[in-house]
């Protein structure tokens, strides 16, 4: 016995099925012309052989979906909502840039159940391409589709060797940037406040363990894997100062709004900010200079981060393999560190 025939588009799968590529158009279609047997098996050989047909090609003839979907992936933060306030940061200038190129934005927050939560939108032929946002704990899935699906670009964090084209800050640098600010500051006790599951924090916390070794405090870092949303964050940090023996001088936080929530507990607490604690968040949205005192945090700029994603999306679009984007963060000082 050979090894099967490789199914390569609709002509090589007609070949296999004895009947026409408009046949086999139609039957994927699930076109109601065709029989519902003759549709059935030939849906089964396109299953059995792995193949999907050219959506993109298609579109191009019907002059394309005009939409792109975005995704905001949850696998591991169930609890954020669309309305986050680092979605809402970076959702506005996406839609703007892609209204600006005559497609419609299809926003979906997906808390995924199947691993087949990407490719159903990647395939469905409702869109031209998928900007994710977040890699959340679904990896692999992206990195699976990435490998057919080249419309498709993701906000996270760049990783060695990844398939998918991702655009993001330099987490390690906003991590050691943190810190160093923090030693500098004098501050000898520690605490990094957020869940490492996602790689983009994972890397914000290896940048701060990674400075805090060069300079001797390896062994300084408290870890409390906070969640990011304030309705998490702040019973989390208040149950941690229950059971801490002695408040860390400095904490970095992994994002504003766990930031936000742990300057709220602490105060509750009885702790003042920064002359006890010193914290630092990360994103530099807009409410980080609107509170009392304003937030020290890691700026991510995410107007050029957005304006990256769509770029390099149209240009996957007409065909190009492009590279990832890293960006440089920056450490905005403000009151509270």
């Amino acid at each position: 016995m050979g090894s099967p025939a490789k199914v390569r588009n609709i002509t090589d799968l007609a070949k296999l099925a004895g009947v026409s590529p408009g046949t086999v158009s139609r039957s994927l279609a699930n076109s109601e012309l065709i029989s519902t047997k003759t549709r059935e098996r030939i849906q089964a050989l396109a299953k059995t052989h792995d193949f999907r047909p050219n959506v993109m090609a298609q579109n191009l003839r019907n002059k394309r979906a005009g939409a792109i979907g975005v995704l905001i992936p949850l696998g591991h933060e169930k609890g954020q909502h669309i309305s986050d306030p680092f979605f809402m940061s970076l959702l506005g200038g996406l839609a703007d840039a892609l209204t600006e190129r005559g497609h419609d934005l299809l926003l979906s927050r997906v808390i995924p159940s199947n691993p087949n939560w990407l490719t159903d939108v990647a395939y469905s032929g409702r869109v031209d391409g998928v900007i994710l946002i977040g890699q959340s704990d679904q990896l692999s899935i992206i990195e699976q589709v990435s490998e057919k699906f080249l419309p498709l670009v993701v906000w996270g964090a760049n990783l060695p060797g990844q398939i998918h084209c991702s655009v993001g800050s330099d987490n390690r640098k906003g991590g050691e940037l943190a810190a160093l600010h923090l030693i500098e500051q004098g501050v000898r006790r520690f605490a990094f406040l957020g869940d490492p599951v996602a790689p983009e924090i994972a890397h914000r916390l290896e940048g701060a363990r990674g400075a805090l070794a060069a300079a001797g405090f390896g062994n300084a870092l408290e870890i409390l894997p906070a969640h990011l949303t304030a309705e998490t964050a702040h019973p989390e940090v208040s149950k941690w100062l229950e059971r801490i023996d002695m408040v860390p001088e400095g904490i970095i936080a992994a994002s504003d709004v766990i930031a936000l929530s742990t300057m709220r507990a602490l105060s509750e607490f009885g702790y003042s900010v920064p002359d006890d604690v010193r914290v630092i968040g990360y994103d530099d949205l807009p409410m980080a200079n609107q509170t009392m005192p304003p937030l020290t945090t890691v700026r991510q700029d995410l107007v050029a981060g957005g304006a990256h994603l769509v770029d390099l999306l149209f240009r996957r679009i007409a065909g190009e393999k492009t590279p990832s984007v890293v960006l440089d963060p920056k450490l905005i000082v403000r009151q509270s560190a």
